[in-house]
């Protein structure tokens, strides 16, 4: 476990984590430089922001494995067949975020569905059959309300 991972761990604020590092000396290891530009360092400072702005994502891991009696289970969002996983691939964060109502609502506060697709920093669309399952999934989250994206960078929220 590292800085990060342990800071979502505790909800304690990317602020807080950047002033521990000031205080000291820790320069070396700023958030925006740990591990490099990988998918998954990507996807730690997504979820360290998202919790630092008040909203919570978690991994949804897709697949199917078998059971010790023989049996066959799916897992993850969107994964209900291996004709319908071909055709949409739900995101790797889901969550929500806090969205303050207008008085329209009475003043309330919801939580909107979030879903980031992450990639690895320098990443582009290319509209291979994977990407276009994967933004078929951002495109119906979006359609019903909710915030989807592809995500290669934090800031993304």
């Amino acid at each position: 476990m590292n800085l990060i991972q342990w800071s979502i761990k505790w909800s304690i604020p990317l602020e807080a984590i950047e002033d521990l590092r000031r205080e000291f000396g820790m320069t070396d290891t700023d958030p925006e430089h740990m591990g490099g530009e990988s998918e998954a360092a990507i996807q730690t400072r997504i979820r360290l922001e998202a919790t630092c702005k008040g909203g919570r994502l978690w991994r949804n891991n897709v697949g199917g494995t078998y059971t010790v009696d023989g049996g066959f289970i799916r897992y993850g969002l969107a994964n209900d067949s291996k004709q319908m996983n071909s055709k949409i691939k739900s995101s790797d964060l889901i969550g929500l975020k806090p969205v303050a109502i207008t008085q329209g609502h009475v003043g309330g506060v919801i939580g909107q569905f979030v879903a980031r697709e992450v990639k690895a920093e320098g990443w582009s669309f290319s509209g291979t059959p994977r990407e276009q399952a994967q933004l078929t999934f951002l495109e119906i989250v979006v359609a019903l309300g909710g915030d989807a994206a592809f995500a290669n960078r934090s800031g993304t929220l």
